[in-house]
């Protein structure tokens, strides 16, 4: 599983809000780099893929509106703006040129948190893959569907879940906890039964499985690349 949840830009230059974020989110799971102005934040987004960006409207030099303006079409990272209270108009305009959130200071952290969480499942959601072809199968998760050479296997919404997360993060494996939680199943060796009748539906000879592999004393991986 991934250490961290998110690579998040802070981009403000008052040190203690920027270290403050950077503490919390840190805390709460997050991958975290800061810089204390635009033209700095415009440095590293040139050389890092952000998942997200928390910027301050007002800095010294460019401000945070036209950072975006400059960047949100080439990087297509989310933003959410930090303004100061009555900055209604600027808010507005941060929104109209690409921002996808603003939040007044002062904030909770918490609140910072929770939005940040919720832009992201919205970015992930768009992204996600639920049809996808590797040697001579097919997993349409559209149509709950798995088409092996010439035969069709239906899956159930236990399946689709599973599979939905292993589509998306190839290589990357999943412990039969994780996998319970997801599916809302708390006993392992129901996990091993569903992961048995999965591969009977992709594999070529079930018992020896090529794609979905079992990672002695960790859990389950698929590989389709």
């Amino acid at each position: 599983m991934n250490k961290f949840e998110a690579h998040i830009l802070v981009v403000d230059d008052d040190d203690g809000i920027r270290n403050l974020v950077k503490k919390y989110l840190n805390e709460n799971n997050f991958l975290v780099t800061t810089a204390n102005n635009a033209e700095d934040a415009e440095e590293k987004v040139e050389v890092i893929k952000f998942d997200l960006i928390v910027l301050d409207i007002m800095m010294p030099g460019e401000s945070g509106l036209d950072f975006i303006s400059k960047n949100k079409d080439k990087y297509n990272t989310p933003v959410i703006l930090l303004t100061a209270k009555g900055e209604a108009s600027e808010r507005v305009e941060g929104l109209e040129v690409g921002a996808d959130d603003y939040l007044p200071k002062p904030f909770e952290p918490k609140e910072l948190t929770l939005r940040i969480r919720n832009i992201l499942n919205k970015t992930k959601s768009k992204n996600i893959k639920r049809v996808i072809e590797f040697d001579n199968i097919r997993i349409d998760l559209n149509k709950f569907i798995i088409h092996k050479d010439d035969k069709e296997f239906k899956i159930n919404n236990t399946e689709k879940i599973i599979l939905e997360k292993m589509i998306n993060s190839p290589g990357e494996t999943f412990s039969r906890n994780y996998i319970g939680n997801l599916i809302n199943i708390d006993k392992e060796r129901s996990v091993d039964v569903i992961i048995t009748r999965l591969r009977k539906k992709i594999e070529l000879d079930p018992k020896n499985p090529k794609y979905l592999q079992t990672i002695r004393g960790t859990g389950y991986v698929l590989w389709i690349e």
